[in-house]
């Protein structure tokens, strides 16, 4: 093993808990659908997912390569800029699964690095060629064309299924879903398990401790793997709960559809070397499965606020990362305060996130009615209150139009006949 020093451990150790952040955050990306649908119960999908994330880490390493080669260079980068990247990363994946909001493990790792290397060497310090071509134009056409061909599969599986009776349907698209889900829990493993190999090999180069352009270490390689399986097998239930029914209400033949569809691209990037979002691949088929079917609908709050989230992500993962990387500058005391902050902040998302547990016994659970909108709670809030002088005229009116109405049922209403007096008894 390379000659590894105090911090790059640290670094090491911290990109391995990002790694495990990425595995829990990302479950939903390959089981949510088919946890929402019954085609398996929830803690057999989050093993299997954990296991076929596994076995993809060690399947391609063109990702990798893309992270520790092309997005930032390796001259002048140091340990502390890749620990600062990676305290951004986590930061932001903690916060939007507390909130249950699928976002980019990959993009907060992005702009964690991208912020983090700017501080320390400048805007020179970032390829954008590589920035625009494999990560910012990815994730804007991962969901379109995802979404579009999830939403043509699910059209062409109702047609071809119209004739099939609806539980022989359902029967077959629940088994074909779980295929499905493998799949895309293999692609994952391609994709984002890559991304942390990437991020340590780039700190072993930076600390000297692998020469320029090498490529991840076997034990690198099985590091990772084992670390994105861990936290995949733990579950993302609330993120699993937004993506499987929080967008849309989804049937099994649209689950099947969706997972197909984000698998091919998920795995065809990986093949290119796009350092693509499954999130964005996996919520876009989502919701264009959504719209395949003949009267499905998408729930376009929830989807705005995860679009909202998917903007923030590069350039709050970059601020966090520039102040991480600035305060480190102070040298060891500073290192130390930046790791006791970025412990403290997760301990304190984790003691927030047990006030309102969810797991696999009520991830299926129905949610509650959602809060009123930004436009409903600002016309809330700008309406003018109504004066006492005008409250009195309206109780006014209500009383006088109840008068009127009673009057004129009244009026409508024949007077009854009167009753006749009882003939009496006749005597016995």
């Amino acid at each position: 093993m390379e000659h590894i020093t105090l911090l790059l451990g640290i670094v090491i150790i911290t990109a391995l808990v990002f790694d495990f952040t990425n595995g829990f955050h990302d479950t939903a990306n390959a089981m949510a659908t088919t946890i929402s649908t019954g085609a398996l119960k929830p803690k057999t999908a989050v093993a299997m997912s954990a296991v076929l994330n596994l076995v993809g880490a060690f399947m391609s390493v063109e990702v990798a390569k893309t992270i520790s080669k092309g997005l930032v260079n390796e001259e002048g980068i140091q340990p502390e800029v890749i620990f600062a990247a990676l305290v951004g990363a986590i930061l932001w994946n903690l916060v939007t699964w507390l909130v249950g909001l699928p976002s980019s493990s990959s993009h907060a790792l992005m702009g964690g690095l991208v912020g983090a290397a700017v501080a320390s060497a400048g805007l020179g310090a970032v390829n954008g060629g590589t920035l625009v071509t494999k990560v910012l134009l990815p994730a804007v056409a991962a969901p379109i064309v995802a979404g579009a061909a999830a939403m043509l599969a699910a059209k062409v599986t109702y047609k071809l299924g119209g004739n099939v009776g609806k539980k022989t349907s359902a029967k077959g698209y629940k088994a074909g879903q779980i295929a499905s889900a493998g799949l895309v829990s293999l692609a994952h493993g391609t994709n984002d398990a890559q991304k942390t190999m990437g991020i340590i090999t780039l700190a072993l180069v930076a600390g000297g401790a692998l020469a320029p352009g090498s490529n991840p270490p076997v034990w690198v390689i099985v590091s990772a793997g084992m670390a994105i399986a861990m936290g995949t097998y733990l579950g993302g239930w609330r993120i699993i709960r937004t993506l499987g029914s929080g967008l849309t209400d989804l049937q099994p033949q649209q689950g099947f559809a969706a997972q197909t569809s984000a698998a091919s691209v998920i795995l065809a990037s990986s093949t290119l070397g796009f350092s693509l979002s499954t999130t964005h691949a996996c919520s876009g088929a989502v919701m264009g499965a959504g719209l395949g079917r003949k009267g499905g609908v998408v729930r376009w709050s929830t989807a705005t606020r995860m679009f909202i989230a998917w903007g923030l992500t590069l350039p709050a993962a970059a601020v966090v990362a520039s102040g991480a990387e600035l305060v480190m500058r102070t040298g060891d005391v500073g290192v130390a305060a930046v790791a006791l902050f970025l412990i403290a902040s997760c301990v304190a998302i984790w003691l927030i996130s047990r006030r309102q547990v969810v797991d696999h016994s009520n991830v299926n659970d129905v949610q509650a009615a959602e809060e009123p909108g930004v436009v409903t709670t600002a016309m809330a809030a700008v309406t003018v209150p109504p004066t006492a002088a005008a409250e009195a005229a309206a109780e006014a009116v209500a009383g006088t139009t109840a008068a009127v109405t009673d009057e004129a049922l009244k009026a409508t209403i024949p007077a009854a006949a009167p009753t006749a007096p009882a003939a009496p008894a006749a005597a016995v």
